[in-house]
């Protein structure tokens, strides 16, 4: 991965070279139509990262195929080499989630990548709802994430960002080197409909200050891909939240070219973003798909 940030981590870790086997994790996850149902028909998968098979635990949505990533390692380290590769054909209908939280291991040489790219086609409906990120102590991670759908597709995108380990040896909020995450979207024909890009190096430029984070810890990154119409239902249910009783502060807004919805959360603690990103996912559903999303595990 060519990424202009990443010149200053090139040196090779002493344990292992980057993208070596165990370090070069790899996913291709191909969905499809099977009678009532979506299922899971192509699935190649390199450890550490792993998959399973599809469940179907959503009461709401019995055709709904979900799927849960698994990282055998226990976490992201220096050298690490990720791709996962996505695809879901003609009405096919998913949730992709992660077992756990993303953790980036402290670092002391190179970093860690993940290259992701998502094809959805016509009528296809897909939530990508990952678990939230923790970058440790001088890590250094970099995503870049690619989106082909047509307009007829629906896309729930989200990623929670956390400062760091807020309560270990005395906390390490944003005492992380880096973390660059990068999203392009495009119509099946090749036409660019956006692109966006979070950088965040806090020895250079703190998050906390004015017009960032401010006094906030936690972000929640939300975008909903989806037609007009769509939108515009979404949009008038989720009005702004200038600044919550309970610690958070969230906002829609259009993104370019009709391509849907951008929803950022800003929250102190986790649960707060969490919960808020939830009723954000419910609220598109319902609008969407005609269905609100299904209660909350117990234990998630």
């Amino acid at each position: 991965m060519t990424v202009s940030e990443l010149a200053p981590y090139g040196d090779e870790p002493a344990q292992m070279p980057s993208g070596t086997p165990g370090k070069n994790g790899f996913l291709r996850l191909g969905f499809a139509r099977r009678g009532a149902r979506t299922a899971l028909v192509t699935l190649q998968r390199r450890a550490p990262l792993l998959v399973q098979q599809a469940l179907y635990w959503d009461e709401e949505l019995p055709d709904l195929a979900c799927v849960v990533i698994v990282d055998t390692a226990g976490g992201v380290v220096q050298g690490d080499r990720y791709e996962v590769e996505t695809e879901l054909a003609a009405g096919c209908r998913a949730h992709v989630t992660t077992q756990a939280a993303t953790r980036i291991q402290e670092m002391d040489a190179n970093y860690a990548s993940q290259a992701q790219r998502i094809v959805l086609h016509d009528d296809a409906y897909l939530e990508y709802l990952p678990e939230p990120v923790i970058p440790y102590r001088h890590s250094r991670f970099v995503a870049r994430t690619s989106v082909c759908l047509p307009e007829s597709a629906t896309l729930l995108y989200a990623e929670i960002l956390m400062p760091g380990r807020k309560h270990y040896r005395g906390g390490e909020v944003f005492a992380y080197d880096l973390y660059s995450s990068g999203l392009s979207v495009d119509r099946p024909g090749g036409r660019e409909l956006f692109a966006e890009k979070f950088l965040v190096e806090p020895a250079r430029s703190s998050p906390a200050r004015p017009g960032v984070m401010g006094g906030f810890h936690v972000l929640g990154n939300v975008l909903l891909l989806t037609s007009v119409a769509g939108t515009e239902r979404v949009l008038a249910r989720m009005p702004a939240v200038g600044e919550h009783a309970d610690g958070w502060a969230a906002g829609a807004s259009r993104l370019p070219n009709g391509a849907g919805l951008s929803y950022k959360v800003l929250g102190m603690e986790s649960e707060p973003v969490r919960a808020t990103v939830r009723e954000f996912w419910s609220t598109a559903r319902l609008a969407i798909m005609g269905r609100p999303a299904p209660a909350r595990f117990p234990w998630r």
